[in-house]
């Protein structure tokens, strides 16, 4: 165990084997990886070192495009992911890039295909109230968007791109390889101009090249009434911004609700729990409740007992998206009091002296027999008018 503790902690780091940053998009580390493949795989490369480095590469490419390894490997390090085992999808998907960045993938592939932008997450709190009832808030996002200097061109103002000269402009060349199985060819991607075809000379100072830049924006979301905690609300169109035509990513919003003061939740109806005194419990009472839309009366009828619980209709959680509300609960607890004054100690004994004394079960009844009765006949739910 310490010597696998010992072997993560001399890995190098994913984002320097694959030379990008650690906010690199998915397109950006998909294009290093290519790049890298396409240099250092053993059946073409010269340098020392190119099988392991190769090696490293495909391991590092295989934790960084996968969204769920990525974030964990931000988190935790080269501890998060444990110990790498590809899967079949993960060993299709290598070869499949590695594929491409040797052969560019079929004649008829194109790297001008339009990709949608990448979908972003952000979380977002919100109160009890702005929950039930919904609201408008303001949230601050980092995005990648289209370079406002070249608008998207990645080439200095006043200069275009020129035709590249290797592969005349078509994106893909013609080369012969010799392997295992004999010598084939195939059209792949062009190394100078990468299948674009054109190369920029003179790029934007701003995005330098690549027609993006990372911008901070303040985005509105618009809450329902009705939502709970983890409640993930979409923004269309508002994540990163897509490539060659591509419509943007999505963006969205993981909501946190903060915990009410004296009011609980169960999905859309409200518990609340009413203190109330002896006295109010034998003989009944008109008791004013906190709700989420003011002050409601609730009934207390004589004889209430501890634990019995009320319904007020409609005081609940709106539902999300459709008509009508939940309800409020009000759940009775008989509070006893600490502090008596002499006048009040008098009173209560007076009292305690007409009442009758509290007996043992029966001798024809078992210990278990009242917990049975009680069973047999559980304490109704009671409504009271709001």
């Amino acid at each position: 165990m310490i010597k696998a503790v010992r072997a993560m902690r001399t890995k190098r780091d994913y984002y320097e084997v694959l030379g990008v940053r650690r906010d690199a998009t998915s397109e950006e580390i998909k294009h290093a990886f290519r790049q890298l493949a396409f240099r250092f795989h053993p059946d073409q490369s010269h340098e020392d070192g190119a099988e392991e480095k190769f090696k490293q590469i495909n391991e590092a490419y295989q934790v960084l495009s996968n969204l769920e390894r990525r974030a964990n490997y931000d988190r935790f390090g080269h501890p998060g992911i444990g110990g790498l085992e590809p899967s079949f999808d993960d060993f299709v998907s290598g070869w499949g890039d590695i594929f491409e960045a040797f052969f560019g993938g079929t004649p008829t592939a194109s790297r001008r295909v339009p990709q949608r932008g990448t979908d972003l997450l952000a979380k977002l709190t919100i109160s009890f109230e702005q929950a039930a009832f919904g609201c408008e808030k303001e949230i601050d996002i980092t995005r990648i968007e289209h370079c406002s200097l070249c608008h998207g061109q990645g080439t200095e103002l006043g200069s275009q791109p020129i035709r590249c000269p290797n592969c005349n402009g078509s994106g893909r060349v013609r080369r012969t390889y010799q392997s295992l199985f004999g010598h084939f060819s195939n059209m792949g991607i062009c190394e100078r101009c990468h299948g674009e075809g054109v190369i920029i000379t003179r790029s934007c100072p701003q995005c330098r090249g690549t027609g993006r830049e990372r911008k901070r924006r303040k985005v509105i979301v618009n809450i329902p009434a009705g939502v709970d905690d983890d409640t993930r609300i979409c923004l269309s169109r508002e994540g990163d911004a897509g490539v060659w035509g591509g419509s943007s990513g999505s963006l969205y919003i993981e909501l946190q609700v903060l915990k009410h003061k004296f009011f609980k939740r169960e999905g859309n109806d409200i518990f609340y729990q009413l203190p109330i005194n002896f006295a109010q419990a034998a003989l009944g009472d008109e008791v004013e409740v906190p709700t989420l839309r003011g002050k409601a009366m609730c009934h207390i009828p004589a004889g209430t007992q501890a634990g019995e619980v009320f319904r007020l209709k409609g005081n609940g959680v709106p539902y999300l998206h459709r008509p009508g509300c939940g309800d409020q609960l009000v759940e009775i607890r008989v509070v006893t009091p600490q502090n008596l004054n002499q006048d009040q100690r008098r009173l209560l004994r007076e009292l305690a002296q007409s009442l009758p004394k509290a007996t043992p079960p029966e001798k024809n009844k078992g210990f278990f027999e009242p917990i049975k009765d009680t069973f047999r006949n559980p304490a109704r739910e009671k409504s009271s008018a709001t």
